[in-house]
């Protein structure tokens, strides 16, 4: 899936503003096979890791969004620990870690306390519904981890409902599907902060090398 490639194709007009959009995700009747499926792939957190082939792009990838997240996240540990979360999960589900954060963006500007109006919680304002629904009894949609995973895991859900098509899972997401308003902000957001870049690194020698982690 090359998110970059469709995005780029759809940001033409689109505006990022200041509002955060939180999430209102439509309760719907799961399948048995589709319900055990996201089950699955809720239980059981493990303890996240940068997940890249080499440690030099993990390196290179960690401290590029650190610096980028530094405006929302001033504490250097808590930046480099929700990055690394974000990432690990991301990947988890077969999603593009930077499409996760122009997600993450746009619902709560990272704030892992957000709660909406709808009562969509957390830091990718997850809804209640879904630990009814595929979670397991106890879970807290306000602790950091259990949300990421909730909402890769439920944003990957509808990229299958869409079949890859990026602009209407991400309206599903919003419980706005087919409306431009919630994609256009999220790709916004992706142009704007998040887009990958190769890496200006030094050797030990001194040489300068550049490091592609995408």
């Amino acid at each position: 899936m090359n998110v970059a490639k469709i995005i780029m194709a759809l940001i033409s007009g689109a505006f990022f503003c200041q509002n955060v959009y939180a999430g209102n995700q439509q309760e719907e009747k799961l399948s048995a096979d589709v319900q055990a499926s996201l089950h699955s792939s809720i239980i059981n957190p493990i303890q996240p890791r940068l997940v890249f082939p080499t440690k030099e792009q993990a390196d290179a990838w960690l401290s590029d969004m650190s610096n980028r997240l530094k405006k929302w996240i001033p504490d250097d540990f808590m930046r480099n620990r929700l990055l690394t979360i974000i990432q690990y999960e991301s990947v988890r589900a077969g999603l593009d870690p930077q499409l996760v954060l122009s997600v993450i963006t746009v619902e709560s500007r990272f704030n892992k306390y957000a709660i909406s109006s709808a009562g969509a919680m957390g830091i990718m304002q997850v809804m209640p519904f879904w630990v009814r629904q595929i979670g397991a009894s106890g879970q807290d949609l306000l602790q950091v981890q259990t949300n990421i995973r909730f909402g890769c895991t439920i944003l990957r859900h509808y990229m299958q409902l869409e079949h890859g098509d990026v602009y209407y899972a991400l309206g599903r997401y919003n419980g706005s599907r087919g409306q431009p308003t919630y994609p256009n902000l999220v790709f916004s957001a992706y142009q704007k902060y998040w887009q990958p870049a190769a890496v200006m690194t030094l050797s030990k020698s001194g040489e300068v090398k550049y490091i592609n982690y995408n």
